[in-house]
């Protein structure tokens, strides 16, 4: 029997470089879940229109449930002659069911695998999304414990990696809750354009065949079938979209571990990672290194790239299906397969980590942080900001020719530099007076804003 690939178009089969060069099944076996459903979905609605009979319907059905069953127990052989796991899964088919030759009536490889890759692709958002979510409530249960004895810990936020303002940590943690939710959004947004089914579109033109699209969509969870035949077999968007969501929290993911692996080097000492996700130095004994946080930012990398590469294989395509299109698949597969476990990964990393209080309040109470908060002091009394911003700055450059901080200056030295400063300017030199003035605006660091922001966030993610 000639390959099911090929028709008698052809005298005989391709060269074996080229067959080992245009094979899929060594990653393309994956989709197997999803094309073995989507030919079920198929075979019910063939028997429904009345294109194949209900007898050949069951035995079709039993046939693939048996070899879903062989897959999974690792006792099914892919065959690279057969190219890629549609072929790889009809062959077997057909060798135990005669019917199994009516299974591919009325239906293309291009419409098989544009659909099988869309579930996939719905099936690992959702995925994802727990991982996601595990990493968020990580988050949370870190920025809950990590306290005072006056309450919620404070350290030092930064710009420009430059001292800035007195933040609270878990204000700073909860700012990544809130990055990842946005990326819970955006893979949500990309499985609603996913949730549509080519099943039906052929190739390319449909088919003169009376199937029933709606049922075929129905039968395998789609909100609906495509609209347009051309479109469905030739669209990739929602590939790129998953591969850009990706990308995206991975540069999150990034982002946090930059700042655990500054957080827990000696020159900052905020944190320490337990040694369950720390590594040694093959040399100097000494060493304990963040490679969790360093490996998740270096994978942020490779997940840019799968994103570059299917948009550039993209970029030139005529319309509906090319075999280029073949090079979707590894990237998708490799960008969830790093995400995945960079996420789990780093939510274990977050639970094995605390905050070393004495070096962050050390770090915190530098008065020079409190700028800012002297500046709204004179706008409190009056004085128009940019006024009160160029006084400060008078009284920053002083303290540090005088080799002091801004604490150490006198009250006649702050009413030289303008005369709206009076006794109270010691009161917004202090950490209790910064954070209780901030209480009552939402979003910000406030004691009380950011212990409602962990009850929040709590309750949302469990």
């Amino acid at each position: 029997m000639p390959p099911l690939s090929r028709s008698g178009r052809f005298k005989k089969g391709p060269d074996a470089d080229v067959r080992r060069y245009s094979e899929s099944i060594s990653f393309d076996w994956r989709l197997y879940r999803q094309d073995i459903a989507g030919s079920i979905a198929h075979a019910t609605m063939l028997a429904k229109t009345g294109i194949i009979t209900k007898r050949d319907c069951a035995q079709i059905i039993r046939g693939l449930r048996q070899i879903e069953r062989q897959i999974e127990q690792g006792k099914f052989r892919w065959r690279e002659e057969l190219e890629d796991v549609h072929m790889n899964i009809e062959a077997a088919l057909t060798a135990r069911v005669p019917a199994a030759a009516k299974l591919h009536t009325a239906r293309s490889r291009n419409d098989q695998v544009a659909t099988d890759l869309r579930l996939w692709v719905m099936d690992e958002i959702q995925a994802l999304d727990a991982r996601i979510q595990n990493l968020q409530l990580a988050l949370v249960h870190l920025a809950k414990r990590t306290r005072s004895k006056s309450g919620l810990l404070p350290i030092p936020g930064y710009t420009h990696l430059q001292r800035a303002q007195p933040v609270l940590a878990a204000h700073h943690l909860l700012a990544y809750v809130e990055m990842l939710e946005r990326d819970r959004d955006r893979f949500s947004d990309c499985a609603l354009r996913a949730n549509v089914c080519p099943l039906g579109s052929g190739a390319m033109a449909g088919t003169s065949l009376p199937i029933d699209r709606a049922l075929t969509a129905k039968l395998l969870g789609f909100e609906k079938p495509s609209d347009n035949s051309m479109d469905a077999v030739g669209d990739r968007d929602f590939a790129a979209e998953f591969l850009f969501a990706a990308a995206l929290t991975g540069i999150h993911l990034s982002r946090l571990a930059e700042d655990f692996i500054l957080w827990s080097s000696s020159e900052f000492g905020f944190i320490t990672i337990g040694d369950s996700h720390t590594t040694g130095s093959s040399l100097m004994p000494q060493k304990k290194n963040p490679d969790v946080a360093e490996l998740a930012r270096g994978k942020s990398g490779r997940l840019i790239g799968n994103l570059v590469s299917l948009l550039t294989m993209l970029k030139g395509l005529p319309m509906t299906y090319n075999r280029d299109m073949q090079e979707d698949k590894e990237p998708l597969f490799d960008s969830a397969d790093t995400l995945d476990t960079s996420l789990t990964v780093f939510a274990c990393m977050i639970q094995a980590t605390r905050f070393n209080a004495a070096a962050c309040l050390k770090a915190v109470t530098d008065p020079g942080l409190l700028a800012t908060e002297v500046a709204d002091h004179l706008v409190r009394h009056g004085v128009p900001f940019r006024q009160a911003h160029h006084a400060v700055g008078k009284a920053v450059k002083l303290a540090e020719t005088g080799k002091m901080t801004l604490s150490d200056l006198t009250p006649k030295q702050w009413r030289d530099i303008h005369p709206s400063f009076g006794k109270d300017i010691a009161r917004a030199l202090t950490l209790t007076e910064m954070f209780r003035s901030r209480d009552r605006l939402p979003g910000s660091p406030g004691q009380h804003q950011v212990e409602a922001q962990i009850k929040r966030w709590k309750k949302q993610l469990s």
